[in-house]
């Protein structure tokens, strides 16, 4: 059994998706359950899924999450990101010892700079009490695993690597009208975490002022990103259109791909843009970061508050003929790997 707020659109949503339809091509019985289902990612449940809805797509309408975990009686629970452990430690607390046991994926930053010292503290003596009710951590890179091994103080031994599910093309998502000639791309929600005003900053300091900029995502940060394109005098070189069913296409076309967030977990835009031979400009925003661009080849890793590297590091992918890199073939078996983590947890919990 898995939940979420609604299916709106993110990467947590959209990989727990793919792997739920993993475990269902496996033959195994998968529920979801939703505050809403609604949402553009509600095209991309799978069949056989069972759904439960709970009522809002607000985060408040997982309070009624431990009735139906009791009523279903899962061997697993999974919590698909570290933004809904709150809902996990609720049903750990209602349950007791008829709860099953919970594991949770660690899909953003752990250390958040961004943060005042009193919020930080507060998160840190959050973070603190998740051994407590949660029965194993994943973590998707090995830096992540040592970071939530250090920040949650959870034993080494209850923290397990499993990268996402590789993205794949979706044949029946709508077509995306991607600009002529070549074109920067952004992939994420329009959300403050994202920055995504640095990245329209740095568009008029470009040596090639006919580069455009492609913002594929959807959010409560639209109308402060549409001011700011009005306000430089953008308006024919940035394109917002929203969310979009597969992104893979917009990726594979781009000249380079750019992440320009505060912080992350490991930004699944990153692998997916280097699966398409696309190289990417990011800045530091998780400790996963550097992982997954370990060449100079891949692409090129930049301070967060650091616009005029930025800058460079765009003029330089830019440029006439820049290699791009060979696409990066991801073969690891994300799905079995859980299975296999479930199956342990669910034979300890029958013991």
């Amino acid at each position: 059994m898995t939940f979420a707020e609604s299916l709106e659109g993110g990467g947590v949503e959209r990989a727990m998706l793919r792997m739920a339809a993993g475990w269902l091509a496996r033959g195994h019985r998968v529920t979801l359950a939703l505050g809403a289902c609604e949402g553009p990612l509600a095209a991309e449940l799978p069949a056989g899924i069972e759904l439960i809805t709970l009522g809002s797509p607000r985060y408040s309408s997982l309070l009624g999450l431990p009735r139906f975990v009791r009523q279903v009686d899962p061997d697993v629970l999974f919590c698909p990101g570290n933004y809904y452990t709150a809902a996990a430690a609720l049903v750990r607390l209602r349950l007791g010892r008829r709860c099953p046991p919970i594991i949770a994926k660690v899909s953003n930053a752990l250390v958040r700079p961004e943060m005042s010292r009193l919020v930080a503290w507060g998160y840190r003596r959050w973070l603190r009490l998740h051994p407590r009710f949660l029965d194993r951590v994943v973590a998707m890179t090995p830096a992540m695993a040592r970071e939530t091994a250090a920040e949650m103080a959870m034993p080494a031994d209850r923290v397990s690597i499993i990268a996402n599910p590789p993205a794949e093309r979706i044949p029946a998502a709508a077509p995306i009208a991607l600009p002529k000639g070549r074109y920067i791309v952004g992939v994420g929600r329009l959300a403050l975490q994202k920055r995504w005003d640095r990245l329209i900053d740095a568009l008029p300091r470009l040596a090639d002022r006919s580069i455009r900029l492609v913002l594929l995502g959807e959010g409560s940060a639209r109308t402060a990103l549409e001011a700011q394109v009005a306000r430089l005098g953008l308006g024919d070189r940035v394109l917002m259109p929203g969310h979009v069913g597969d992104p893979l296409p917009a990726l594979k076309a781009a000249t380079v791909a750019a992440l320009t967030s505060d912080y992350e977990g490991v930004p699944g835009v990153v692998r997916e843009a280097l699966s398409q031979g696309t190289p990417v400009v990011a800045t530091e925003s998780s400790v996963a970061v550097r992982e997954l661009i370990d060449s100079p080849a891949l692409g090129t890793v930049i301070a967060r508050e650091d616009g005029d590297a930025l800058v460079a590091a765009l003029n330089d992918w830019l440029k006439p003929n820049h290699p791009r890199p060979a696409p990066r073939a991801d073969e690891s078996d994300s799905v079995g790997a859980y299975l296999a983590l479930f199956s342990r947890l669910a034979r300890q919990r029958v013991a």
